[in-house]
């Protein structure tokens, strides 16, 4: 492992525990050059999970894009990264569970949705708008009526 201040590759684990709900491997790391410590997380590597975007493109599933774009639905707010872990990690297990070489874009699309509706409802418009292409502020208008109601029974 390169220490990300010095770039030497010599270091030694201080300390070593699960985390993200079992499915890494956290590590403290001291570098024995400059003594300065990180934290290395280790996953599972998984068959190669490929993403079939709407054109028939094909794309290696990428964990970061997927978490850039719940994060870009969140910003602003009150939803933490551990929340936003949470919600990537539920999803990669659901991924999983399908036990697929390829995943159409449009179903974890479905999935993201339909977390971020539980999690915040201006997270999931937001998301909404992108995936779903809304065209002109009707369609938007619609999505936030149709939220709306399933909301009312609630808070009477």
């Amino acid at each position: 492992m390169r220490c990300p201040f010095c770039s030497c590759e010599e270091d030694k684990v201080v300390d070593s525990r699960t985390s993200k709900e079992g499915q890494a491997v956290r590590r403290r790391r001291e570098c024995l050059d400059c003594s300065k410590r990180f934290t290395t997380y280790e996953y599972i590597e998984s068959t190669s999970l490929a993403i079939v975007k709407n054109d028939q493109r094909r794309e290696p599933y990428d964990r970061q894009k997927l978490m850039q774009g719940i994060v870009a639905a969140c910003k602003k707010r009150p939803v933490s990264m551990k929340k936003v872990e949470s919600v990537v990690n539920k999803i990669e297990n659901q991924v999983e569970k399908f036990c697929k070489s390829e995943m159409p874009s449009s179903e974890i699309g479905k999935m993201v949705m339909a977390e971020l509706y539980g999690l915040d409802e201006v997270a999931y418009i937001r998301f909404a708008s992108v995936y779903r292409k809304f065209k002109d502020i009707s369609e938007f208008i619609s999505e936030v009526k149709e939220i709306e109601s399933k909301l009312e029974p609630l808070s009477k």
